[in-house]
């Protein structure tokens, strides 16, 4: 069940950096620039260096690869996008879309909430559960 779980996680993350490194990253800054937390160079700055971090994350959650350290990415990221949707909830700003895929899927703000909330506690867990993580991974071969 662990492994499922770090290879879920990691896919999500995999396939969301994925979609918005084909797309031009201007398609994901106005998606940051929908939720109107961060000043311009802020919003800019992350359009372009998120999907990359999501990118990798998921690989090496995929490859189980520092398993430690890429679930605590994870979590990071996680806790991030709860946080700045939850606060475009709470303003009522008018969302349809979370933008967390690209183009390749729409999910609604309050979907995406308890999706990323799940996702979040199954990512605590297996940071308190190491050893039944490490199965299909790359750590037994690697010092971590």
């Amino acid at each position: 069940m662990a492994v499922c779980l770090r290879l879920f996680i990691g896919l999500v993350l995999l396939v969301s950096g994925f979609e918005k490194l084909i797309s031009p990253y201007q398609n994901f800054l106005y998606v940051i620039q929908a939720y109107q937390m961060f000043p311009s160079w802020m919003e800019t700055a992350a359009a372009l260096l998120v999907p990359w971090v999501e990118l990798m994350v998921g690989i090496f959650l995929v490859l189980g690869l520092w398993l430690k350290r890429s679930l605590k990415g994870a979590v990071i990221l996680l806790a991030c996008f709860i946080i700045i949707v939850g606060q475009a909830l709470l303003r009522h700003l008018p969302l349809e879309d979370c933008g967390c895929f690209g183009e390749a899927i729409h999910i609604p703000p309050q979907g995406i909430m308890v999706f990323d909330s799940l996702m979040l506690l199954s990512a605590f867990w297996l940071l308190r559960y190491p050893s039944k993580v490490k199965g299909l991974s790359l750590d037994k071969y690697f010092n971590s």
